[in-house]
């Protein structure tokens, strides 16, 4: 918004974004967001906090920012004359500000930046206040949030200004290695030595709508490199579609976000009673109506009527069943790296109050959902966001519940110059060391490696009518069999039904399904998920670390006896 009065004085604003005139107080009333665009003004600490916080709880630290100027710095005017006219026009004493709140009483360290002080520029004094304010954090094992905004390091205080990039991160490091939240709100913008350290190192980061944040500003970008920037190129959305942030947040929703992320990490540290596993939970379901399917495992006992059954596009899907076995599912986004795989969605979620992180493989009902989620086929991006969610959930505490329902790991040429059998394997070797409880349900199709990636576990349910095999019943019967016709002959010989890997010790327990099968009745099939989950994570959450990792590893260690006699030469 821009005006030519001072700030105190203005009965109006033109928007930015449609050059609107606005009336101020109107503007205000609706957190500083054009009612006509919904071009997101900036906003200085003060305002952002009294929008952020429970009102009355913001508690400054007692630190005062101590006078630097470390080289003497003097463009135009000298760096402490620069100081002192910040100081007088934001009335702040430093580029940010530090303290502590309850936010939706949910109490948290901050430290909010205000771009009107020196462009928000990270200096000695800013880089030490926000590292207080993490290490009261820690004092208090509480979370932390960061406010950003800011053009980058303070040229004024030279290589100094550099240094505060490690030691606010490694302030940062110090609270996820306690196991505290440690959350990031990008505002516009956010640029430099800012982005490239604590505003993207920690567990989520939020960007609210509107924000920008990069390296390097788009004008350095385009004298550099001399070519033109895509559209959109830096901003929240754009951000989101290439994995660098959780998610985008309008103004109005960033409290109750904040608040939820808060709470689930709050009840990790200090569980909630027991859950609820009351026998009523299940009433809608009647026990009669559950399939009682033969041993092989499909409608009318074939194992191929299985497979297409798993395969059926009105199956339950992962955000289907987030919806019914689960409640206050709070999506994050992105693998940090470049991308955010549609095929995996993931995220804070409570089962019966507990809080968990869920991960599961999504595929969709419509053609368009198919397509837009690749089948449910997961790139080497979804599977380092699925690894990302899984050992922010162990620096938690969080038990983790996984849905598998995928075809098998994207096949794509893209995906092998990514690194796909990479990212299978990191996945791999990760669950088999995670300090948490972790429970895995096939609940549709389990596709080779790629259903692997997500279902090393303490406990491995199957739905009744979902199946789980090393290679797909055509790909079988293309390689081994004259033809694909040959596919209901290759499915029943894969034991690749829930009752046959049962007996073969690949599956704990088989999850019944309504009458005739979970894409019939979807909410009773979530009801009945949801029971199961209960009964096999709530006696995990009592095991310690150190002998859920040793109990799952003789778990796997175990199938590799079924192959070799001990002493046999």
């Amino acid at each position: 918004m821009t005006a030519t009065a001072p700030r105190e004085a203005q009965l109006w604003s033109r928007c930015a974004g449609c050059a609107t005139l606005l009336y101020r107080k109107r503007l205000h009333r609706n957190l500083d967001v054009c009612p006509e665009c919904g071009t997101h003004a900036r906003l200085g600490a003060p305002d952002r906090l009294r929008q952020l916080v429970d009102p009355g709880s913001f508690t400054m630290l007692p630190d005062r920012p101590a006078e630097v100027d470390p080289i003497g710095f003097v463009d135009v005017l000298p760096y402490p004359h620069r100081l002192t006219a910040a100081r007088a026009g934001t009335g702040l004493a430093e580029a940010v500000l530090c303290g502590t709140a309850t936010i939706g009483r949910h109490p948290c360290a901050l430290a909010v930046m205000d771009f009107r002080f020196l462009g928000g520029s990270l200096g000695s004094a800013v880089g030490e206040l926000i590292t207080r304010a993490a290490e009261r954090a820690l004092a208090d094992r509480i979370p932390l949030v960061l406010v950003t905004a800011s053009g980058g390091a303070r040229m004024q205080e030279g290589a100094l200004s550099l240094m505060q990039m490690a030691t606010v991160s490694q302030a940062v490091a110090a609270l996820r290695e306690a196991g505290l939240l440690t959350v990031s709100v990008l505002t516009d913008p956010t640029y430099g030595g800012v982005a490239a350290s604590f505003a993207t190192n920690t567990d989520v980061v939020i960007a609210e709508s509107g924000a920008r944040m990069g390296f390097a500003g788009p004008r350095v970008i385009r004298q550099v490199t001399g070519r033109a920037l895509p559209d959109g190129f830096q901003t929240a959305d754009f951000l989101l579609r290439h994995g660098q942030v959780d998610m985008v947040v309008p103004r109005r929703a960033l409290r109750s976000r904040l608040t939820a992320l808060l709470a689930a990490a709050r009840a990790a540290r200090r569980p909630d009673p027991a859950p609820d596993v009351r026998p009523s939970q299940p009433a809608a379901v009647d026990p009669a109506t559950a399939s009682s399917a033969s041993a092989a495992g499909g409608p009318a006992g074939d194992a191929w009527a299985t497979v297409r059954a798993a395969r059926h596009p009105d199956r339950p899907t992962t955000l289907d069943y987030l919806e019914s076995a689960f409640d206050d599912f709070v999506e994050l986004h992105g693998d940090r790296l470049g991308g955010d795989c549609p095929a995996v969605v993931g995220g804070l979620a409570r089962l019966a109050g507990h809080p968990v992180m869920v991960i599961g493989h999504q595929k969709g009902h419509t053609t368009a959902e198919l397509v837009a989620r690749n089948f449910g086929m997961a790139s080497p991006a979804g599977h380092r966001k699925a690894l990302r969610l899984m050992r922010l959930a162990a620096r938690l505490g969080l038990p983790v519940v996984t849905l598998v329902d995928t075809p098998g790991a994207d096949p794509g040429v893209a995906a092998e110059q990514q690194g796909q059998a990479a990212a299978i394997a990191e996945n791999i070797l990760a669950l088999t060391m995670l300090p948490t409880p972790v429970v895995a349900v096939i609940t549709g199709e389990g596709g080779s490696g790629g259903a692997l990636a997500l279902a090393v576990a303490d406990r491995v349910l199957m739905l009744r009518h979902a199946v789980y095999s090393v290679i797909s019943p055509e790909g079988c019967a293309a390689i081994l069999w004259p033809d694909r016709g040959a596919a209901p002959q290759a499915a029943r010989a894969l034991r690749l039904t829930a009752p046959d890997l049962c007996r073969l010790g690949v599956v704990d327990e088989v999850v019944p399904e309504p009458d005739p099968a979970a894409q019939d009745d979807p909410e009773a099939a979530g009801r009945l998920l949801r029971v199961a989950l209960l009964a096999n994570l709530t006696p995990l959450l009592e095991v310690a670390p150190a002998t859920l990792v040793r109990r799952r590893r003789q778990r796997f260690r175990r199938f590799g006896a079924a192959g070799v006699r001990a002493g046999a030469r």
